[in-house]
């Protein structure tokens, strides 16, 4: 039996478009930036006051305590994805959960979760990178373009001004 409707947007693409978005459900955008900029704000904080403990506890050189910081992040993140509360973080955040290196670190470990009953080699292993693979290609080739880009306009610039 055909649907009533599929007779008026079977062959007209806008008609079933109008259809469409008469029929999707409001998103609260309002809503979900206040909380992926809470989310992703809290985790910049919490990193802020890592970052004041090894400078001030550990007497580390700002500088130097960059890295700790990050693997400390990374560290909690793992934590918080294996005992299941970082994916109720990331449901309530949205976004304000994935961008900073936390996010990376759970989509490393959540993928690690998944496949650890195919065995550590197998398993792990070979799929643990699936998802972060690609993240890490596009993140290295944009790193390289950025570069490359800045390199080529201090020499044109160093030549305008040189020359």
């Amino acid at each position: 039996m055909e649907h009533p409707l599929s007779r008026d947007v079977l062959g007209d693409p806008e008609a079933y478009q109008r259809l469409a978005r008469d029929r999707e459900t409001p998103r609260p955008v309002l809503l979900n930036s206040l909380r992926a900029f809470l989310v992703g704000g809290a985790i910049s904080l919490f990193g802020q006051l890592v970052t004041d403990v090894y400078v001030h506890v550990f007497h580390f050189s700002p500088k130097e305590a960059n890295n700790p910081t990050v693997a400390t992040l990374i560290f909690f993140a793992v934590l918080l994805t294996g005992l299941g509360w970082y994916d109720r973080i990331g449901q309530w955040g949205g976004a304000g959960a994935i961008v900073p290196v936390t996010g990376f670190a759970n989509t490393m470990a959540s993928s690690a979760l998944d496949y650890r009953s195919e065995g550590y080699v197998l398993g792990v292993g070979s799929n643990m990178f699936k998802v972060a693979g690609p993240v890490i290609v596009f993140g290295v080739v944009s790193a390289f373009v950025v570069v490359l880009v800045r390199s080529l306009g201090e020499l044109l610039v160093r030549g305008a001004v040189g020359g």
